[in-house]
Parts: C-alpha cells; sequence; structure tokens
C-alpha cells in the first residue's frame, strides 16, 4: 500500500482532534446509547467501558499531537528538533501518553499485567563494562502487545529509549506518525528484503545504555494461515531445516534472521532481550476491540535475557539460536489456557 505524502497525513491529525470535539459535544448521547447497548454485549457494562476508552485515546492521542506542534515551534519549528533536550521532550510525552492509556485499559477492563519479576533496570542487567544496550526481540500478537511492551519499556522503573521497527503502514496513526518519525525508528515496507535490513542495521547503529532496539521478527501477526504460508515459503527457498523446526512451533511464526542478524551485527555490544506475552494476541482489528477485549483477566508477559557475550556469531548458529529462543516462546505460549476472548473467536 502507497502512503499518502506527509502534508496529507497530517490531515489525519486535524480528523483526530476532530473526533474528539465530536465526541466531547455528543458525549451525553454517546454515553445513553452505550448503556443501553450494555447488556446485549459480553460482560458488565461493556459499551460504557468501551466509550471511556475510546474517549481516552482520543484524548492522549489528540493531546500528543498538540504537545508535538509545541515542540515543533518551540525548536525553531522543527529546524533543532533533533537536539537532546527536545528528544528528550518527546520521549517524555510519549511515555505519559502511554501510561495514561495503558493505565486506562487496566483499570476500565479490569486487566492483571504481570510478568515474570526480574528485574533487567538500566541499572543492573549488564554484563560489567558494557555499554548495556538493548536489542529487544519480541512476540507479534496485535497492536495491544506492542503497546503495552513499549509502555513497559519507557515506564519509570525501566525508562529505555525505544528504537523500534515497524511496518510503514502505521504512519497513518498520526501520533505515531509525528513521534516516531521525530526519533529514531524504521517504517520498513513488507518485503523490502535488503532495504529493510539496511534500515535496521542503521538505526542499531551507536545504541547507548539507555537505548532499546525493538524488532518483531515474525513481520506479523499470528494467523494460522500464515504459519502455512511462512512454512511453505521457507520449503520453497531450500530452507528445509528451518521449516520443519516451524511446523513444530504451533503458536508463532517462524522468526525472520535477516533484520535480527543486521541489528546484532550493528550492535555486537548490546545485551538481547526475548520477549512473550498471552491474552491480547486476538485483538488485531478495531472489530476484535469491540467483541474480543480482555475483561477481568491476567495478561502475562516472559522475558528471557542474553548478555552480549552469550549470543552466536555465525550466520547459522545465530539462525538456530533464534529458532531455539522463539521454539521456548512457542512452548510457553502453549503452557497457558486460551483467554475467555480467544474461545469467543
Amino acid at each position: 500500500m502507497r502512503l499518502p505524502p506527509r502534508p496529507v497525513r497530517r490531515l489525519l491529525g486535524v480528523a483526530i482532534l476532530g473526533l474528539l470535539l465530536a465526541a466531547v459535544l455528543t458525549l451525553p448521547l454517546l454515553a445513553l446509547v452505550a448503556l443501553v447497548a450494555s447488556p446485549w454485549l459480553p460482560g458488565p457494562m461493556r459499551g460504557v467501558r468501551l466509550l471511556a476508552f475510546a474517549v481516552v485515546v482520543l484524548l492522549v492521542e489528540s493531546t500528543l499531537l498538540l504537545a508535538a506542534l509545541a515542540l515543533w515551534v518551540a525548536s525553531g519549528f522543527g529546524y533543532w528538533v533533533a537536539r537532546p533536550k527536545f528528544v528528550r521532550a518527546h520521549h517524555t510525552s510519549l511515555r505519559i501518553g502511554l501510561d495514561v492509556v495503558v493505565h486506562a485499559a487496566r483499570w476500565l477492563f479490569q486487566l492483571d499485567i504481570r510478568t515474570d519479576g526480574r528485574s533487567w533496570s538500566p541499572l543492573d542487567d549488564g554484563v560489567p563494562g558494557s555499554e548495556n544496550a538493548m536489542v529487544v526481540l519480541s512476540r507479534h500478537a496485535g497492536p495491544g502487545d506492542s503497546l503495552l511492551l513499549l509502555q513497559t519499556l519507557m515506564n519509570r522503573d525501566h525508562l529505555r529509549r525505544p528504537r523500534v521497527v515497524m511496518k510503514d503502514s502505521l504512519q497513518l496513526d498520526p501520533a505515531t506518525d509525528v513521534y516516531f518519525n521525530r526519533l529514531r525508528s524504521a517504517f520498513v515496507r513488507p518485503g523490502a528484503g535488503d532495504e529493510a535490513e539496511a534500515q535496521i542495521a542503521k538505526l542499531a547503529s551507536n545504541l547507548g545504555e539507555e537505548d532499546a532496539l525493538l524488532i518483531f521478527p515474525e513481520g506479523g501477526n499470528f494467523t494460522p494461515r500464515r504459519r502455512l504460508r511462512a512454512i511453505d515459503s521457507l520449503r520453497r527457498g531450500g530452507h528445509d531445516e528451518s521449516a520443519e523446526r516451524a511446523e513444530a512451533m504451533q503458536h508463532v511464526l517462524p522468526p525472520r534472521p535477516g533484520g535480527v542478524a543486521a541489528a546484532l551485527d550493528a550492535a555486537p555490544h548490546a545485551d538481547v532481550v526475548f520477549v512473550a506475552h498471552t491474552g491480547l494476541e486476538h485483538i488485531v482489528a478495531f472489530r476484535d476491540v469491540w467483541r474480543a477485549i480482555p475483561q477481568d483477566q491476567t495478561l502475562s508477559m516472559q522475558w528471557w535475557f542474553w548478555r552480549a557475550d552469550q549470543v552466536p556469531t555465525g550466520r547459522d548458529e545465530r539462525i538456530a539460536w533464534l529458532f531455539d529462543r522463539w521454539g521456548e516462546i512457542d512452548a510457553w505460549i502453549a503452557s497457558y489456557p486460551p483467554s475467555e476472548s480467544a474461545r469467543r473467536t
């Protein structure tokens, strides 16, 4: 899909502000409709909760866009926007916005988010003397997991500065477009191949101790059909061993090693963190938010930490290592029963 030019995309930001104004002006009517519809929706007061969450998201998105406009003006209409103090201001605005959205979701939908409990803050998780940069390799399971992972990386416990590899179509979201084009990130086109790997290598260069490069090696959300297509693609490419290993994994897509290798080659000093999560995998499109958002559930996250000197450097060894780790993620997901929302879809 070819994206509209940036000036046209900026009009989407104006539309977001207009939606927020319309929502505020019609909020009593919307609340009445949500209240009447709630008895026919699963979960107590689901319509009201969804309306409240939608208003929060619109408010956060609008506030982020207005903050970005103020920073653009303050930075000499963008001339000094790459200076450290303006980069820090963008990170702070984004972190606060993510915190509000995640906390609103936890409160409105009574979600309990649990991790493995291990500490991996910048102060205590690297090899002594290392720069302690991070490459974070995560399972891909919809926009909800991406938002939650970003918030975890950026919150006050970790305060990481994320550099994110994401699909270029995500620039259709106004706040994502503005903030991640000003911060260091890579918007890659599906099937870009060498071009995408070059973008990732450039993004991984000069990773500092507060930075975390976030990659989703599967390249897309898991579906059974995509899994079969990925396995077939491996076989057609002559990667029979990888295809056999992918067939043994039932809950994830086979990881694509090209982008991971590009990142690790460009940042050999970086520690590596693998992330798995379960509970949000069925929230892929807006219709899924309406019918399948989890409520009164526990969302689980698991982290596996590898020091930079533990990461293989040879091509074949690194591919085998990556598939081993993805097999661990698959086994971890299999250990959790399907959520109620998953069974309804």
